[in-house]
């Protein structure tokens, strides 16, 4: 049975499918990858391999998809996977642009259908990263790597969460959530800028989950904002982000 947030999430991503047009193709069209709110730059970040020729990769959550056409271009055979259809209309229409060969599939993260240990690669820029439940997709992600293959996620960091008002407005240099239990949290009702429902974990909890699935902690990386960063990022303001990290990274592989 299809739990309720991934309708409400599909829901969500369907309808602002039209204001994520412009960026996709703006991202689409980089030579070099750039990353999380504040467009960080992969040659710091390393969030890819540098060569993926001969590599099997999937995409969590892809949205308009030009994570999977910068893992294209590095010579990846390409799956990608997100909930909403019309985020993958864009993504569809992108990959046609470019010509790059990715095979797309409408469904859920939490429930690839796909077989077991098909992959060498796996990422996810928000998209499953945070609206999927990780006690269910980290084990769908690490069913179908292979052996030794590598995960990679960026999400929002607890820091952002437990400052996060609970009407929905921007971050502030108060703690207004509990970071006991650390869950996620339900944007639906909220004031400002309702959304879907989002995932997360305090750091123990996702360390304590990594060991149970089976995947080894390899890097984390904590992103801060640039100095030079101005106004306001996915419900985060910039000097906020200059002092405490917005984004989080986890590389985890398959033991």
């Amino acid at each position: 049975m299809t739990k309720p947030y991934v309708n409400i999430n599909r829901d969500y991503w369907n309808e602002q499918a039209p204001h994520w047009v412009e960026l996709g193709e703006r991202l689409w069209s980089l030579a070099v990858p750039q990353w999380g709110n504040w467009n960080l730059s992969e040659t710091d970040l390393k969030l890819l391999p540098a060569q993926m020729s001969g590599m099997d990769a999937i995409e969590l959550g892809c949205g308009t998809g030009y994570i999977s056409g910068w893992m294209a271009r590095r010579g990846a055979k390409v799956t990608a996977i997100d909930v909403s259809a019309e985020q993958l209309a864009t993504a569809r229409r992108l990959a046609n642009d470019y010509e790059a060969d990715i095979s797309f599939i409408e469904g859920n993260a939490e429930t690839l259908p796909l077989p077991d240990a098909t992959f060498d690669f796996a990422i996810s820029e928000y998209g499953a990263a945070i609206w999927c439940d990780p006690d269910i997709w980290l084990r769908e992600a690490w069913r179908v790597l292979r052996p030794g293959g590598r995960l990679v996620f960026l999400g929002n960091h607890p820091l952002t969460l437990v400052c996060s008002n609970w009407d929905g407005a921007p971050a502030d240099f108060t703690l207004h959530r509990p970071y006991k239990a650390m869950s996620g949290a339900d944007w639906t009702e909220v004031e400002f800028e309702p959304a879907g429902i989002e995932f997360n974990r305090t750091f123990a909890d996702w360390i304590s989950l990594f060991n149970e699935i089976g995947f080894s902690v390899l890097n984390y990386k904590e992103l801060y904002a640039p100095e030079d960063a101005e106004g306001i990022r996915g419900a985060v303001p910039a000097e906020w982000s200059k002092a405490y990290p917005c984004e989080q990274v986890w590389f985890v592989g398959k033991r």
